[in-house]
């Protein structure tokens, strides 16, 4: 169970709401990994890693805000891979959400987006950073285009009406462990881990997608489940590999 640390200056039915929703326990002191506030944000902290920094979801600032500003729009590979560069309004499954920046920016770009994140403390962080992003007078569209569903990738692969395109972004362990890792993605390999069962949402994903499934890869990586795409889509880090069920 995730742990939330007690805050009196935030609306206590928000916390409580929170820890209903994503099974929290509300505790009033903690070591290692844990759910704080910060400036009326929800944050993933280390009390025993000062200089890690805070992990949040924030769409209205920082690479999320650039990104959707000056990222290239259509143009964006990811963009290409999932076809919203042919047309705007399609239906997307994101069974593997993270910080829900992909999410994001599909979703700025005119499709309806279901987040799914199946661990607790990553989706409460999705689920506060869409509550601040909808209060945004720019974001407002948040609120009609991004939809978060807390549940495992695989469950909801299975039960999920079918929707356009299903895209899928597992956690990937780095090639190089002596390599320099972003902070960031050393928090999620000891918060969330790896996805060891990604392999396993490849099929599901084909027969729920009407249109496309999209996976995300770093460049040195083998096809998911050795099944090679219809085509590839390469971005500046990774590709985005496409297998393709109908045309858009």
């Amino acid at each position: 169970m995730s742990l939330l640390l007690i805050n009196p200056q935030i609306d206590p039915e928000y916390q409580a709401k929170l820890c209903d929703k994503f099974s929290l326990a509300l505790v009033n002191d903690v070591s290692g990994w844990h759910l704080a506030w910060h400036n009326n944000a929800l944050v993933l902290r280390n009390s025993n890693l000062p200089k890690q920094g805070d992990i949040l979801v924030d769409f209205d600032s920082g690479a999320s805000s650039y990104r959707r500003q000056h990222g290239g729009g259509k143009n964006e590979a990811i963009a290409k891979a999932c076809g919203l560069n042919k047309k705007r309004d399609l239906t997307i499954l994101d069974a593997t959400a993270g910080l829900g920046r992909d999410a994001f920016v599909l979703a700025s770009l005119g499709a309806k987006v279901t987040l799914v994140e199946r661990n607790p403390a990553v989706a409460a962080l999705l689920y506060d950073g869409l509550r601040r992003a909808a209060a945004q007078p720019e974001l407002q569209w948040v609120n009609e285009r991004m939809n978060l569903l807390h549940s495992s990738g695989l469950q909801a692969l299975q039960s999920y009406q079918s929707v356009d395109v299903v895209y899928l972004d597992p956690m990937f362990p780095p090639r190089d462990k002596s390599a320099l890792v972003k902070k960031e993605m050393r928090a999620f390999h000891d918060v969330v881990g790896s996805d060891t069962d990604a392999d396993a949402l490849l099929a599901p994903a084909l027969k729920l997608a009407l249109k496309r499934v999209v996976v995300k890869r770093p460049g040195y990586a083998d096809a998911l489940a050795q099944q090679e795409p219809t085509m590839a889509v390469t971005g500046k880090n990774n590709r985005f590999d496409v297998y393709i069920n109908a045309a858009i």
